[in-house]
């Protein structure tokens, strides 16, 4: 797996419009593993074959080219390509709970949703769907494009900058803290929709 990653994020040029179309392609092919790839691109940074201030812009571009299309298929589009994008119980179920929060929280749901799993196509999808003013959803998901690029590729350089010496030890540990840290919020929110109180939606979706 490592050497099909370094294979695919190499130390050249093209490297950074990889990272970029990744970011904006998994909102709507969320077999795109563009965590790995940006955690990837981000310890070869660290270990002087890319430049991070070159990675960080490029997947904050793509991820925020990627949410305004989910945007505009939500809003032009609408059930046609949610029958698309939303195939099966659970996802239908995420779309369903991204419409009522994103009725009672608007903007923070277009933030914190790129960190919950399967969260970003189904805020991003509902933001379009409910007709959110575009220039709200714009400032809203340059914040959360921002985050999630400096969240990704900073876990990556940090660990990049851990272990020197070798390649697999900071992808695997970076992977392993975003792996963490995305069961904790995804717990957290499940525990206090299940109290009643889910900050991200309605007040008795427990």
């Amino acid at each position: 797996m490592f050497d099909w990653l370094t294979e695919q994020v190499s130390a050249g040029p093209i490297t950074y419009l990889v990272v970029a179309f990744a970011a904006g392609g998994d909102v709507l092919f969320p077999l795109i593993p563009s965590e790995t790839i940006v955690i990837t691109a981000s310890v070869l940074a660290a270990q002087g074959d890319l430049r991070i201030w070159l990675i960080v812009p490029a997947v904050a571009v793509g991820a925020f080219i990627g949410d305004n299309i989910s945007y505009l298929l939500g809003r032009v589009v609408g059930d046609p390509a949610a029958r698309r994008l939303f195939q099966g119980e659970k996802a239908g179920d995420r779309l369903q709970w991204a419409e009522r929060a994103m009725q009672r929280r608007g903007s923070l749901l277009v933030v914190v949703g790129r960190f919950i799993p399967g969260g970003r196509t189904a805020s991003t999808f509902a933001a379009g769907t409910l007709e959110m003013a575009y220039r709200k959803f714009v400032v809203a998901d340059a914040a959360a494009a921002l985050a999630w690029a400096l969240y990704a590729s900073m876990l990556g350089y940090l660990g990049g900058q851990t272990f020197k010496h070798s390649l697999w030890k900071p992808i695997v540990g970076s992977l392993v803290v975003a792996g963490l840290v995305t069961l904790g919020i995804e717990g957290w929110r499940r525990v206090q929709r299940s109290r009643g109180r889910d900050i991200l939606g309605d007040e008795d979706s427990g």
